[in-house]
């Protein structure tokens, strides 16, 4: 195992964190003076594309962590590039990996809850995202980079493709931001129309203090499934003040712990098995479009009909 990171301080941790050997500046070094199968791109949103590319030319399985690009046109060179020296491209959409959302989705698919009518889908963070994220030039703003999750776990449960996106944002947390980044927002809401009726209902906001918060929530013709609550424990103290605490999740590391571990294994195995991704870049373009139709929507304020142009 191999790190790499311009970080050199970085790396050296992580890779005594993972037992991993080497450590290098950059994945051109990596690549150059290393044997291995796989790459996991776990870097800023803006080096997705050129990071992927090189390691597909060299023949490289790629795992990319969420969004899997900048744009569309990147997100389609990513596509083409793994296809074309047949290698895996599994995009980082942890929450279906969750074993508590892979449950619901297979009962969604047995028809447990009738027809999905209504999805519910939040992500609410204790911490700003890091500068690149808010710039535009290198991010794609806060609905993006936190909440691409939430836009994954609709569009996964929902039967019909995606027609029409209404999004509203503003900057009512840190609005002193707006003066440095004038897309800045850090409140949202999205409605998601789909083909067939069905309605998706997307909101966030970062940060938040009280805790890393996520929920799905999906109704059906005949029934209702809900994951996850804000309480990290089903442990209660009680006080005599009549005051009863409970602890919540920390960040989404905790959250998801075990989605993140199952998501690097599938990658893994789809290698080993030579199979499709769980998660293709397929899954992570249509993600991002649907992301992208929100942003388009929060600036013009109109809803934005998908297919983009």
């Amino acid at each position: 195992m191999t790190v790499a990171d311009p970080n050199l301080e970085a790396a050296k941790n992580l890779a005594n964190e993972l037992g991993a050997k080497n450590v290098y500046p950059s994945l051109t070094e990596a690549l150059k003076r290393e044997e291995f199968d796989a790459v996991f791109i776990t870097t800023p949103t803006f080096t997705h594309c050129p990071l992927t590319i090189e390691a597909a030319e060299a023949g490289k399985h790629v795992f990319c962590e969420k969004p899997i690009a900048l744009n569309l046109e990147e997100a389609d060179k990513m596509i083409s590039v793994t296809r074309k020296n047949n290698v895996k491209l599994q995009i980082g959409f942890m929450r279906r990996f969750d074993p508590e959302v892979r449950r619901a989705k297979q009962l969604v698919d047995e028809g447990v809850i009738g027809k999905p009518v209504l999805m519910k889908s939040l992500s609410r963070g204790p911490g700003l995202p890091p500068k690149w994220a808010l710039d535009p030039k290198t991010g794609l703003a806060m609905i993006a980079e936190v909440s691409i999750h939430d836009f994954d776990s609709v569009l996964w449960f929902m039967p019909s493709e995606l027609d029409e996106v209404y999004s509203v944002a503003n900057p009512l947390i840190h609005p002193e931001l707006a003066k440095e980044y004038p897309d800045y927002h850090d409140v949202y809401a999205t409605i998601l129309k789909f083909k067939r009726g069905e309605i998706g209902v997307i909101d966030g906001a970062c940060p938040v203090g009280y805790a890393y918060d996520a929920r799905l929530e999906i109704l059906g013709t005949e029934g209702l499934i809900m994951i996850g609550e804000v309480r990290g424990t089903t442990m209660l103290v009680c006080h005599k003040d009549k005051k009863i605490v409970t602890e919540p999740f920390a960040s989404w590391r905790e959250r998801f712990r075990d989605g993140y571990l199952a998501e690097a294994e599938s990658f893994i195995k789809a290698i080993l098995e030579d199979r499709e991704p769980e998660v293709t870049g397929e899954d992570g373009r249509r993600a991002l479009e649907a992301v992208l139709a929100a942003i388009e929507s929060i600036k013009t304020n109109k809803p934005v009909k998908l297919p983009l142009k």
